[in-house]
């Protein structure tokens, strides 16, 4: 027999799997249960109303071999002699751009300027402990890219980007756990992705790709027919910092939003780049309890509901520009760290374990930026939204003192218009500093954002108090430029065998749809070059 079922739980009957497995025997009143398969496929948490429903849907086989869970083998090709394409970063774009080809045939030579998942360790460290950044090797870059050290989460908006399920079962295969199968929220945790992406490194070297760590592109190779001023210019590959040349049928350049040095480079070789609306902020800090409470409408979640999570977004108006204002890459029981890419930057973003056992949520809370704020940067063309992110980020690292150290101000204090005498605790290992935010934050962003918060605190009542605090600077939400391509091809639109990838080209915002975009764009590539 077999069955699927639509159940609405609450949450100690469908989080206890013993207790879940229970429910469904005696549901169906079955007798021999020896022979019974329980597989959830989907389950998603109702806290609308303060009697907390979980809604799953489950496969049931009742005496009979259910069919396989996972559907997707590692069982990759020898591509060792294949032809080659470079891939430029290793973050999950080029990762999974690396896999696909791979399967496709191909092989892949993956490029990337940081450290592997494990030395990169002892960078992350020096930053937290001594405010030391390392240009290469940093929360941004390195095995894995800036998602290595993030929440992991597994979604997206956007099903029409590709498998997602195929994308699920990859991480699965390279150790992720099943939940993530059918959870509507999934992640992994940053405490579990290393060793996950190292296997999957390890599944690319067995089947004869190559990965080079600490390899920096500084140049790329065009055919002998192209020229600068040619329109129609075809890439061959790339120089490293060593004066290495590696050439393939294709380049994927998949280098990731902080990469400022490729989108510099790519501007002085007249390789077309635009620019790209992005967000700038700061990370906003509340106690998980606090934030528990108010999503779950009860004082204490108990043993059986995950950390909780939200997600807010609003308008707010200032001088006559319309602006929006919203959270972005939520941690629940996170941390939030210091991912600046060079000294004299200060730069955070937020972190989960897998359990997300902090007693601190935090969240990007960031401002939508227009044209009319880059007017001043202007010069730099298509770079000036990178001018201004680079300016702020500079400007608050030298009013607190030149290290990692944030610029700090409790929410109800800065919507005030006060400097905190005292701060809270925080996760933020560097430290914090009490100051005005306006002191680095522009108007623009400022007043916008205090707009912002007070409608959040309308809608979530205690939201907004000085029981939370803001810490500067939340700027890398997503590139603030866009490498240009054709939209069904995936080529650049003026760079022949150039492939713009991942959040980095401007066509992702996570590690989900950097993924599906990296499966894409080797298809895409193969599609038409592959021999």
């Amino acid at each position: 027999m077999q069955q699927t079922l639509q159940l609405t739980l609450p949450p100690e009957t469908a989080m206890d799997e013993t207790a879940f497995r229970q429910y469904i025997v005696q549901t169906l009143h079955l007798q021999h249960t020896d022979t019974l398969t329980v597989r959830k496929t989907r389950q998603s948490i109702d806290a609308r109303s303060r009697q907390i429903k979980v809604n799953v849907q489950a496969e049931i086989y009742a005496d009979e071999t259910p069919p396989p869970a996972i559907a997707y083998q590692k069982d990759y090709p020898d591509v060792s002699q294949k032809p080659p394409v470079v891939i430029v970063g290793c973050g999950p774009a080029g990762m999974f751009a690396a896999l696909r080809l791979v399967e496709l045939g191909y092989k892949p030579v993956l490029l990337e300027r940081g450290k592997d998942v494990r030395a990169r360790r002892r960078d992350l460290a020096a930053i937290n402990k001594d405010h030391i950044v390392h240009p290469d090797s940093n929360y941004c870059f390195g095995e894995g890219g800036a998602g290595t050290y993030s929440d992991g989460k597994l979604y997206t908006r956007s099903s029409k980007r590709g498998d997602i399920r195929r994308i699920l079962e990859i991480f699965v295969v390279h150790g992720a756990a099943e939940e993530i199968l059918y959870d509507a929220h999934p992640h992994i945790g940053t405490n579990k992705l290393p060793p996950l992406i190292a296997d999957m490194r390890q599944s690319i070297l067995n089947a004869g790709g190559e990965v080079h760590f600490e390899t920096k592109v500084t140049d790329f190779i065009f055919a002998a027919s192209s020229t600068s001023a040619n329109q129609q210019a075809e890439i061959k590959g790339v120089v490293t910092a060593d004066r290495r040349e590696f050439t393939g049928i294709g380049v994927i350049l998949a280098t990731g939003h902080s990469a400022r040095d490729i989108f510099e480079l790519c501007q002085v070789k007249n390789v077309l780049i635009e620019a790209k609306p992005f967000a700038v902020g700061v990370r906003i800090e509340h106690s998980q309890k606090l934030i528990d409470s108010l999503q779950y409408h009860r004082p204490d979640r108990g043993a059986y509901l995950p950390a909780a999570s939200y997600s807010l977004v609003t308008q707010s108006q200032h001088k006559n520009v319309q602006r929006g204002v919203f959270s972005f890459c939520m941690c629940p029981g996170g941390f939030i760290v210091p991912a600046a890419t060079s000294p004299g930057e200060l730069v955070v973003n937020g972190m989960s374990p897998s359990r997300r056992d902090s007693r601190f949520a935090n969240s990007g809370m960031v401002v939508s930026i227009e044209d009319v704020d880059l007017k001043p940067y202007q010069a730099f063309g298509a770079l000036a939204g990178l001018e201004f992110q680079r300016a702020i980020e500079q400007r608050a690292c030298a009013l607190t003192g030149g290290g990692q150290t944030a610029p700090a101000q409790r929410v109800l204090d800065f919507v005030k218009g006060k400097t905190s005498p005292e701060l809270l605790d925080t996760s933020y290992q560097p430290g914090l500093l009490s100051m005005d935010l306006r002191e680095y934050l522009p108007d623009h962003i400022a007043e916008p954002l205090r707009q912002g918060l007070q409608d959040f605190g309308r809608k979530m009542n205690g939201y907004v108090s000085n029981e939370a605090q803001l810490i500067g600077v939340e700027s890398r939400t997503s590139s603030p430029v866009r490498i240009p391509r054709h939209r069904d091809t995936a080529e650049h639109l003026q760079t022949h065998r150039l492939y713009p990838c991942g959040e980095g080209a401007g066509y992702a915002g996570g590690i989900m749809s950097a993924a599906l975009d990296g499966t894409f764009v080797a298809e895409q590539l193969v599609s038409k070059y592959g021999r």
